[in-house]
């Protein structure tokens, strides 16, 4: 038996039963009287106001009519068979129109009967209509029972056809609420929160949320209910956090020794900028608590986390511990290991890479050197995390571009250590907006490495159509006269890749292979050399291409995305995206930031075709308009939303029934704060007027761990 009424069963609400018990398992996963409460309306129609047809419009979108259906005739046979009336008020005159239900319609409607119309309002042949409008009888007192908020809810074509359409949900969420007092639902926030902000009861706002009376009501009820979503899960996040600071032990590098000095006063080849030392200060203060350290590091293309993370391995080895790099792409693996490899040259430091390519002989030598603790920095795929692979002392794991890999993938890692976790710091160069850090990553502690190294200049970026193709020739024929390279990029290897669902047309795609004949047709040998770059070539091939272009052996490098990351050529300094209108914002920000990797002026140029969608217009606008790779982040959670931006499957994202990440940025910052200056009075949650919250994180059913990376 359920303990609580809203525990109960879904088909014990009266109008259920267990059919349509059934159905709203599956189709919508409601099960409980609890999960048909809290799934909230999506839209609400609005019949408070009457309009007058003598002053509709083919924008007037949805509207309510109060007036008499005049005439009723059905029109046409066959398919194109339809009911269609005349509706009149004391103003003028609409037609209505229907083109199914037509029998039962004609049957139900009376002429000469005056009705409630609502629907929305469309031009047809410069004639105004409403089709499938809902009819309701008017009221004989000149009121109508539902002149107010009707909520709408999400619904399948299968509950439409059982009887659960919209009408039958907004009386099955009458029954509901009859049902429910206040002591079904008691309060969860401290009465000095409810006060302060003018909340109403959690009783009052669910009521307001289903069935609001005006746009008062329903305004405080979701500010109320948004407010207590975000809350709760910034609640959640700091007390991890908080726990996390005090019970999770971990290793102690209070020793900055021979190996960090050596790397620091002779080997490091530029002097680090303020943000890097002060990111350093900042892991080097973890690495001395005896707690775990569990960072995010954050810093744009070209900012210098590789040398920061070196330097944080150099530590952990100078205090006789492992370390290890894991990267999520081989070229970007390797990218890294010959850096590194290149830094600590001359250095007594065993430095390894392992992939899913090195194997036999040198696969069982490297993995019997990192047991016997030989290997001090492991650089790899995800490789690393195999069970072979066996650690004599990891101290610091690090992982670059980490949202690419999945929680039991990172955690496989972190479990090589014994007997305490490795220090952990996860980094990206994908800036992550402020909201979705706090929520992703809330319980983490965050560095931001915001400085760019000395002498790079900001890449300038552009927009070309088409048509300027000859003069964006000419410009990097210049560009190669001065000695630099210059990258193309297309978002297709062939024709053949294109999805059936792409906006644009295949003709209207440059492929990548005819890209690259004529690039080597208008930029010929032997004055020139064009090499190629792409995913489906052979790791052996890609590597040949690559190492010429970095020696500069290839004038132009014609690429997909596979030179998205991990590909270091000081020497190019431009990049042309081809159709750049089909690549994200994210995308185009990664591929702007493999040039500008030298002290000469880099130049970005994209390329789109003559029409553009406003999503598109905006992307290429902000590109041209800004180098700040977190601004280029929240316009681009703006405009796909926070699971598309991080990836639905890798991002991790608490499934909010009402708050939404993009349009509710203020009150999740508000939130957080009010969480953290409950948290800093009671930290247990112990006083008498925190009991509510106590209560309710104890009875709440949400215990994943969004921003866990440890």
């Amino acid at each position: 038996m359920p303990s609580t009424l809203l525990e109960s069963p879904i088909e014990y609400l009266k109008g259920v039963g267990p059919a349509k018990g059934e159905l709203f398992r599956k189709e919508l996963d409601i099960h409980t009287f609890e999960d048909l409460l809290f799934q909230f309306p999506f839209r609400y129609i609005d019949k408070t106001q009457f309009h007058r047809i003598a002053d509709l419009n083919e924008d007037s979108g949805v509207v309510q009519l109060r007036g008499i259906l005049r005439r009723l005739s059905v029109v046409g046979d066959g398919r194109k068979k339809r009911l269609t009336g005349v509706f009149r008020d004391e103003s003028g005159a609409i037609e209505l129109v229907w083109f199914t239900g037509i029998n039962w319609l004609e049957k139900a409607l009376v002429v000469g009967t005056e009705y409630v119309v609502f629907g929305k309002v469309n031009a047809f042949r410069d004639q105004l209509n409403i089709a499938h409008p809902e009819m309701e009888v008017a009221a004989a007192d000149n009121t109508q029972k539902s002149s107010t908020f009707v909520p709408v809810y999400p619904s399948t074509e299968k509950l439409n056809a059982k009887g659960l359409d919209a009408k039958a949900r907004r009386r099955l969420m009458t029954i509901l609420l009859e049902r429910l007092g206040p002591q079904d639902l008691p309060e969860n926030m401290p009465a000095g929160i409810l006060q302060q902000y003018r909340f109403p009861s959690r009783f009052q706002a669910l009521r307001g949320i289903h069935f609001p009376q005006n746009q008062q009501e329903l305004d405080a009820a979701r500010n109320r209910l948004k407010f207590e979503e975000l809350f709760f899960l910034q609640l959640r996040l700091l007390q991890l956090k908080r726990r996390r600071k005090t019970e999770v032990r971990g290793y102690v590098f209070d020793k900055i020794g021979e190996q960090f000095n050596l790397f620091y006063n002779e080997k490091l080849p530029f002097e680090l900028t303020n943000a890097q030392k002060r990111v350093i200060k900042e892991i080097r203060r973890d690495f001395a608590t005896g707690v775990q350290m569990n960072r995010l590091l954050q810093g744009d293309v070209g900012s210098g986390k590789t040398i920061v993370a070196l330097m944080c391995a150099l530590m952990a080895i100078d205090n006789g511990f492992q370390a290890c790099i894991m990267a999520p792409t081989e070229i970007l693996a390797q990218q890294h290991y010959n850096a590194i490899s290149e830094y600590l040259d001359g250095m007594d430091i065993g430095v390894a890479f392992l992939s899913g390519n090195v194997k036999g002989k040198k696969r069982s030598q490297l993995l019997k050197e990192l047991e016997a603790g030989d290997i001090h920095l492991l650089i790899g795929t995800h490789a690393l995390i195999e069970d072979p692979v066996v650690f004599k002392n990891l101290g610091l794991a690090i992982t670059d571009e980490q949202h690419r890999f999945g929680v039991a993938q990172r955690a496989r890692l972190w479990a090589k250590s014994k007997p305490y976790p490795p220090h952990v710091l996860v980094m990206t160069a994908t800036p992550i907006p402020r909201t979705l850090a706090m929520t992703l990553y809330g319980d983490l502690d965050t560095s931001i490495i915001d400085e760019l190294p000395p002498g790079r200049k900001p890449i300038r970026t552009v927009h070309r159509y088409d048509s300027s193709r000859n003069a964006v020739f000419g410009f990097m024929e210049k560009e190669i006269a001065m000695g630099r390279q210059v990258y193309v990029v297309y978002p297709l290897i062939e024709e053949s890749t294109k999805k059936d669902n792409s906006p644009q047309t295949a003709q209207d795609l440059k492929d990548l292979t005819d890209g690259f004949e004529s690039m080597s047709r208008r930029f010929p040998l032997p004055r020139y050399a064009v090499g190629m770059v792409h995913g489906r070539m052979d790791q052996a091939t890609k590597d040949y291409e690559m190492a010429r272009f970095k020696k500069g052996e290839t004038n132009i490098l014609v690429a997909t995305t596979v030179i998205e990351v991990g590909v270091d050529v000081p020497n190019a300094s431009v990049m042309v995206i081809e159709n750049a209108e089909r690549f994200g914002l994210s995308q185009l920000h990664q591929l702007r930031g493999r040039v500008g990797r030298g002290a000469d002026q880099s130049y970005c140029i994209l390329m789109t075709g003559d029409k553009l969608g406003n999503d598109a217009r905006t992307r290429i606008s902000t590109m041209v308009s800004t180098n700040d790779g977190f601004a280029i982040a929240e316009t681009d959670l703006r405009l796909r939303g926070p699971g598309d931006l991080l990836g639905t499957q890798q991002s991790g994202l608490p499934q909010l029934r009402i708050a939404d990440l993009v349009e509710d940025q203020e009150l999740l910052q508000h939130a957080r704060q009010v969480a953290m200056r409950l948290l800093e009075e009671d930290p247990d949650l112990r006083l008498p007027k925190n009991a509510p919250v106590a209560s309710a994180l104890r009875e709440r059913k949400d215990e994943v761990v969004w921003g866990r990376i440890s």
